[in-house]
Order: structure tokens, then sequence, then C-alpha cells
């Protein structure tokens, strides 16, 4: 074995690298480098080897094969143990106590181009592999794939802590950076083939914000985005106010899934508690505000907004007149954030684009596993749909049943929306029974001041029975889009009908548990 003690340096992100070899030169170390770290290195006087130099053997392919090699890999692994030692000494393989690797940007490639040649030429092999081999062997061999931890490594080597807790710390860093970063890769080729529920799936997640607490003060929280996430909350611009919690990032989901859906709409939502309390369509933005925040102004107290177009000033003026937790738009002009921005503890995310935003599968937790599905994306034509009353409805009533049928996605089921005019005027889910919700939905658009006299109502699911459909003629409701389904549907149907109410069945259902 080659007495001195080595250190591999393989970099795609060259920042700060330089001066960490040049720490390790004065503490003895021989750095082994590969082809643009080399150069880089030899160019700044650094006292670096290169890998061929170790190996006898050229960098092949163009570069796809450079570091693996047995007097390379023999360096990382071998063991404190005698038949190791005897071997690697015999063999001229030299003592490699520290590996520093970063990979080839395929995230940022992915992002970049669609030219699947170049997205291919951007996975990383020889990297993982040292990485890997590295964490393998924390016993002896220190792995550092973070440019944040060269300082920590340089202090701990000075102050001789080079201790196996620290070496594991590492090693496990590196291990969760190759599992993110395979996670990646094998996110393109499922999406690239359209492959939605592999048999083995791994979803890479990054830490991008450490939450104060969880849903409650004594649970430990933090956030995580997925591989090649281009619109989300975690993702967005946050232009005032202040830290998200763990809460405010779930509302403002909704908020932004909600606003997504209504782009090309002066639309307004607000949400309280992963629900909509007020949704509505105006003249212009201030006017969707206004009628969104009428729709239920006692819940919209400390709710987050979701406006789907640039927020102006005139729409500023009318937000920070009430208490809101959170604010998401697609932007803000400067009139406008500068109000905003008087308001401290009001949060400002800004998404960009919704036209970019990525529509991707649902995760949920259960105990020992998760569950995938698609998101709910569904794009019923109300129009189209099977109208199974007498009564049709008419061209005002569409465009409401239209809005109401977007609008119960979001409620938890078992749902209701009532709306007129494009306003949300009673909301109710989350009830064990579907006809409760239906009685509270209208008792809250009557307790708010609103008349439900020729409103148009939305289930998420069918009507069990027909007491739903009576509750709602006595409250004046003249038209109802539900899936439809139930064994007792005709009973609804001519209920319906005894009351002049036009009834549309969709034949799809919108849970949201």
């Amino acid at each position: 074995m080659i007495s001195d003690k080595f250190a591999i340096v393989s970099v795609y992100d060259k920042e700060n690298i330089v001066d960490v070899c040049k720490e390790l030169n004065s503490l003895g170390y021989k750095i082994i480098s590969t082809s643009g770290t080399y150069k880089l290195l030899k160019e700044t006087k650094v006292e670096v080897i290169e890998v061929s130099s170790i190996t006898n053997f050229p960098e092949i392919l163009n570069g796809r094969v450079k570091t693996l090699h047995p007097k390379i890999h023999g360096g990382i692994l071998y063991k404190e143990k005698d038949n190791h030692k005897k071997q690697v000494a015999e063999m001229g393989i030299p003592d490699i106590e520290i590996v520093i690797v970063n990979l080839y940007p395929f995230e940022k490639t992915v992002e970049s181009t669609t030219n699947l040649e170049e997205i291919i030429e951007n996975i990383d092999i020889g990297g993982p592999t040292l990485l890997r081999a590295a964490a393998k062997n924390f016993e002896r061999v220190i792995v550092v794939t973070d440019k944040n931890d060269y300082p920590v490594l340089i202090e701990k080597l000075k102050n001789n802590e080079n201790t196996l807790e620290f070496r594991m710390k590492l090693a496990s860093k590196a291990f969760n950076h190759v599992a993110y970063y395979d996670s990646a890769i094998s996110k393109f080729f499922n999406n690239y083939i359209s492959e939605k529920f592999p048999i083995e799936n791994s979803i890479g997640i990054k830490k991008v914000l450490e939450l104060r607490y969880g849903e409650n003060p004594h649970q430990k929280a933090s956030a995580y985005i997925t591989p090649n996430t281009q619109c989300s909350i975690l993702t967005s611009k946050v232009l005032g106010g202040k830290e998200l919690s763990y809460n405010n990032i779930l509302d403002a989901d909704v908020a932004l899934d909600m606003i997504k859906r209504f782009s090309n709409e002066n639309f307004c939502c607000i949400i309280k508690h992963n629900n909509p309390c007020g949704v509505a369509i105006g003249k212009d933005l201030k006017d969707a505000f206004i009628k969104a925040f009428n729709s239920d102004s006692v819940s919209a107290f400390g709710g987050i907004i979701g406006l789907s177009k640039k927020v102006t000033r005139d729409v500023a003026e009318e937000i920070t007149k009430y208490f809101f937790e959170v604010v998401v738009a697609p932007s803000y002009d400067g009139e406008a954030l500068e109000i905003l921005r008087t308001k401290k503890n009001l949060r400002i995310i800004e998404v960009g684009n919704l036209i970019s935003c990525s529509e991707e599968a649902e995760i949920r937790s259960i105990n020992g596993g998760i569950l995938i599905q698609e998101k709910d994306n569904s794009e019923e034509n109300i129009e189209e749909a099977k109208v199974v009353t007498y009564v049709k409805p008419t061209k005002e009533e569409i465009e409401d049943l239209k809005f109401a049928w977007e609008i119960v996605k979001f409620v938890k089921s078992n749902a209701i929306v009532i709306v007129k005019n494009k306003q949300t005027i009673g909301i109710c889910g989350g009830q064990p029974s579907r006809v409760d919700s239906v009685k509270i939905a209208i008792n809250r658009a009557k307790e708010r001041g609103f008349s439900t006299e020729g409103a148009v109502a939305t289930s998420d699911a069918f009507f069990p029975f027909k007491d739903s459909v009576e509750i709602l003629g006595d409250a004046g409701i003249k038209a109802i889009v539900q899936p439809g389904g139930s064994v007792r549907d005709q009973e609804s149907i001519e209920e319906a009908n005894k009351r002049n109410i036009s009834m549309i069945f969709t034949g799809i259902r919108h849970f949201r548990h």
C-alpha cells in the first residue's frame, strides 16, 4: 500500500473546492482528482494527482468511466484488518481516507432541456459509486457531499475530532443524498414512460424549511420538496411576512390548487382549516375578493387568500382592512406589495405562472406506508352532463352549477356547496351525514344574510335519500348537480320534479377525505 494518506476529490460544483483542498494539503493529504476538477486544482497550485496516475488507466468513453477502478475503490473500501491490509499493500493501492464528491446536475438538466441524450449524460455513475463506497466504510473513511460541510471537515481534522460519530453522520448524509439523486432519475423515467404506479418506487424529498412546529406546538415538523418540483408553495417566493407555518403551508396549497383551476377568471378563494369558506368570481379581482370575503366574513378571519391574477393596489387596500395569515397570487405590482407589507405578519406568496404548474400524484402517509393516487383533475362538462329532471337549468343556473361543481372538489366530504351569481353563499363538509351538511350549508347562508331562493347546490357524492332534495327545495334551491349512482336516485329525481328543481347527474364522484 502506498504509505501516504489521500483524499479523492471529484466535484461538478467547484465552489470553495480549491480552498478546502489547500487546507487538506497543509494537513498532509495528497489529492487525487479527475478531469475538470484536476485541471482547476492544478491551475490553482494545489498538490494534486490525476486519477489515471494511480490506476494506470486513462479516462475513457468521453469521461463516462473515470474512477471505476479497483485501485480507487480498494483504497476506499479496505478495512483495518490484516488480510485487507496485506492485499492493498501488495497491489500498491492508496490509502484513501477522505472522499469529497458532488454529482452531475441531473435535476437542473431535466428542468432546462427536453433533450433525452443530454439528460441521460447527466446521470452520474462514478460519483454515487464513490459516495456509497465511502459511506459504507465510514469506520475509516470521511465522506463529504455537501459543500457546507467543508469548514466542518477542516475544523474536525485540525482539532483531532475525526470521530466515528462524525463519520457516521456524514455517511448517513451521503446515503440520503444518493437516494434522493436516484429518486430524481427514477421519477424522470417514470414520467417519460407514463408509469404512474411502478411496483417499486423511490420518492425523494429534500428539506427546504425547518418549521417551528407542526399542526400543534408539541409536534416537530419540516417541509420537503420532491425532485423537479416547479410550481409549489415551497418553491414560491415569500415577499413579506413571517415564516410559513405547517398549517399555513397546508392551507396555501389548497389555495394554489384552486387558483390554478381558475387562472383565466377574476377569482378569489379564502381557505380556513383546509376548506374553502368563501369563493367567488367577480367582474375584476377586487370584486372577486369582496364577494369571497362576504361569503363568510366570520370564518374568513385569519384565513388564507388565493387570487388568480396579479394583485394591484385596489385589491391590496381591501385585503389590509382585515386580518389574514397568507396571500397567494401569481404576482403583485409594486404599489400592492408596499400596501400589503404594512401588515408585518402577513405572508405574501408569489407563485408565478399558474399555467406552468405541473399536475402530480397525491401522496398521503398512513401507519407503516403511504397511499398514492392521481390528483382529482377530472374536467366534467356540466353543459353536456345528463339532465335527469323534466325541468332544465337556465343558462345562468348552468354557469353557477359549473362554478359550484369545481368548488365542491375542494371541500371535505360529505360536501355541499350553495352558489348564487358565482359566489358561494353556503359551504359545509366533513360531516358524517350528508343531510346534516345540507342543513348546515343552508343555515350558514341564511345566518350571513343571503337568500337561498334561486340559488344552486352541488353535492360531491350522491344523495342516499330524497331528504336532502326536500330540504334544498324548501330553501328555494332551483338547480342541483350531483354524481348520481344511489339505489334511490329515482326518489331524488321525483322529488326534484315535484318541486320544479332541475337536476344534473355527472357520473363522477369528488370525495375529499
